[in-house]
């Protein structure tokens, strides 16, 4: 009888891996199962093999990125939107700081890319929407601006969760997306005040899904 595979075993598995990454400790068969109950077996039964490990951690941390992405709520302004997005980055990139280490390793593929590029995707579809309603030019390239604005939080995170900025340095995210998108054609005032109300979102606020059109008015 097949035994049926044990997704909290394989989630186990690929936090130890990303922790003695993290820890600078040798990951071996042996040292990836060490303490966690299962045989070293485990690592072929869920991934084939330590390249598959790798693969997976990469995937995972693009999985938790998507599934943080998606509790962004939507509103009418999409500026307002983009930063939102960027603070569910960098909150995402802290609460795995293991596993965002490992999302941008080339070194060993993605098992699903198609899945990953959906979160670059997410702010191209909201870059469109600044673009119809006129807050941005027409002429502004959707992914070349999503790509600038990952790269705006992915600079700040990666500073602070390796040490040598303080938390506090986050905040100059605001300042540095309301440059980039005042140079995409948006009114400073305007942009100001939506990327701020992104970037430090209303508690209260009832979540909607991410990245997907506000209904329509009726």
């Amino acid at each position: 009888m097949v035994r049926t595979k044990d997704p909290a075993v394989r989630t186990r598995l690929i936090e130890r891996a990303a922790q003695m990454l993290r820890a600078r400790e040798p990951v071996t068969l042996r040292s990836i199962v060490a303490g966690t109950g299962v045989s070293t077996m485990a690592v072929y039964t869920y991934f084939g093999g330590m390249n598959g490990l790798w693969q997976a951690m990469r995937q995972e941390g693009f999985t938790r990125l998507a599934a943080k992405l998606e509790t962004v709520p939507l509103s009418a302004d999409p500026v307002r939107d983009l930063a939102a997005l960027g603070a569910a980055y960098l909150s995402n990139a802290l609460v795995n700081p293991d596993l965002y280490r490992v999302m941008f390793d080339a070194g060993f593929d993605l098992e699903d890319p198609a899945a990953a590029d959906e979160t670059l995707n997410c702010l191209v579809r909201t870059i469109e929407r600044a673009k119809d309603i006129g807050r941005f030019r027409h002429d502004v390239d959707a992914l070349a601006l999503a790509t600038q604005s990952w790269a705006i939080g992915h600079g700040l995170v990666s500073l602070v969760a390796t040490g040598p900025l303080p938390h506090q340095a986050l905040d100059h995210g605001a300042p540095m997306l309301t440059a980039l998108f005042v140079s995409c054609g948006d009114d400073p005032d305007t942009c100001r005040r939506s990327v701020e109300l992104g970037w430090h979102p209303d508690p209260h606020h009832e979540p909607a899904r991410a990245c997907q059109p506000p209904p329509a008015n009726t």
